[in-house]
């Protein structure tokens, strides 16, 4: 029997799960709040606070670790790749630490690992549709000036173990559908999958598309130049202001949606209309994807922390609901998704792939 530990570190959370073949049979969620994470200067210096939170959990739930062969971590920001499943190697490792496309909880994915590899023998460290997944289609790279282009940084992992379980519960085939697939928690990304890949959709990371409980999203660009000319501002404060206290930490104090949402309950209009603005935000980037699918779309997904909100199911609807049908599968398959890949490595049906990438 396969045993796989999955980790999924998130901006503001560290998840992780132990499979044996496919039941679960330890799993945790683990919140961060936000005056815990200031405490590190980035997110590689976060590396030994969430390994230490992994293995303690892991000692406490009595889980045999050594009986754990394959720990297949979530993709963070290496250079960009084709879809599939990689082992951690070197040169990984060295990629994920200089944040060489940018820097990510998603970055420590590989490097918690490869960690929890080493101290079992012959265990071995993989990681699965990283974030820099890259599908898009060519037209879609294009930024508007020659010295910038389009990237793909999206929550690719769970944007497609969502959609093929709508394929899956719809008795389609994702590899022949046209849908649009919103990802809404820490960070936010709406993708148009078109016959199993995707084609277009918002870098999430750094600066296109809405804002998200902790990311500010697409800022005016006059008057960003204006402030990091300023002289008011070093580069890193302003990095900060665009990932990670950006969205409701700027807005409202908080990266916990929530709690804006119990204070919308509470009468707070400020909470109310900054709450609106980000799902009016999503609805809007929804109506892009649908020209990109050319109109053609049969379902509309939204997933993530915030798809719990009704009032979000509810907003969508009435904005885009003329596009296609919304469904809402709330939360992420992320690490049963990991698990998934894994034991497909595990059983022969795919092979790893060597992260080589050609730069």
């Amino acid at each position: 029997m396969h045993q796989v530990l999955a980790i999924n570190p998130g901006s503001t959370s560290t998840k992780f799960a132990v499979y044996n073949e496919k039941e679960c049979v330890f799993t945790q969620t683990i919140r961060h709040p936000l005056e815990q994470l200031l405490r590190y200067k980035n997110i590689i210096d976060q590396f030994a606070f969430r390994k230490g939170v992994i293995i303690d959990a892991l000692v406490e739930a009595k889980i045999e670790v050594d009986a754990i062969k394959i720990i297949i971590g979530r993709g963070g920001l290496t250079y960009p790749l084709e879809s599939g499943v990689y082992q951690v190697n070197n040169l990984m490792l060295e990629h994920l630490r200089q944040g060489i496309m940018g820097h990510h909880a998603s970055n420590l994915g590989g490097m918690l690992a490869d960690y929890i590899a080493l101290q079992i023998p012959n265990a071995k460290a993989y990681i699965a549709d990283p974030v820099v997944t890259d599908e898009l289609d060519e037209v879609a790279r294009f930024a508007g000036h020659p010295r910038f282009k389009r990237q793909s940084i999206f929550h690719a992992l769970n944007q497609k173990a969502t959609a093929r379980l709508h394929a899956q519960k719809v008795a389609g085939k994702y590899e022949s559908m046209r849908l649009i697939v919103a990802h809404l928690g820490g960070g936010i990304s709406v993708g148009a999958h078109k016959n199993g890949r995707v084609i277009d959709v918002n870098n999430a990371l750094d600066g296109e598309g809405p804002f998200s409980p902790e990311r500010s999203g697409s800022l005016p660009v006059g008057q960003l130049i204006d402030l990091c000319f300023s002289g008011g501002f070093s580069k890193e404060q302003v990095r900060r202001m665009v990932v990670g206290e950006g969205g409701f930490v700027a807005y409202l104090g908080t990266n916990d949606a929530l709690e804006v949402e119990k204070r919308v309950g509470n009468g707070d209009e400020k909470a109310r209309i900054i709450q609106e603005a980000l799902f009016y935000q999503v609805a809007k980037l929804i109506g892009e994807m649908a020209v990109v699918l050319e109109g053609r779309v049969d379902g509309i997904l939204l997933t993530g922390g915030l798809a719990y909100n009704k009032q979000l199911e509810t907003y969508i609807s009435n904005k885009a609901g003329f596009i296609a049908p919304v469904f809402v599968y709330p939360g992420e398959d992320e690490l049963e998704a990991l698990a998934s890949n894994a034991l497909r490595v595990a059983k022969g049906e795919i092979e790893a792939k060597t992260y080589n990438p050609v730069v």
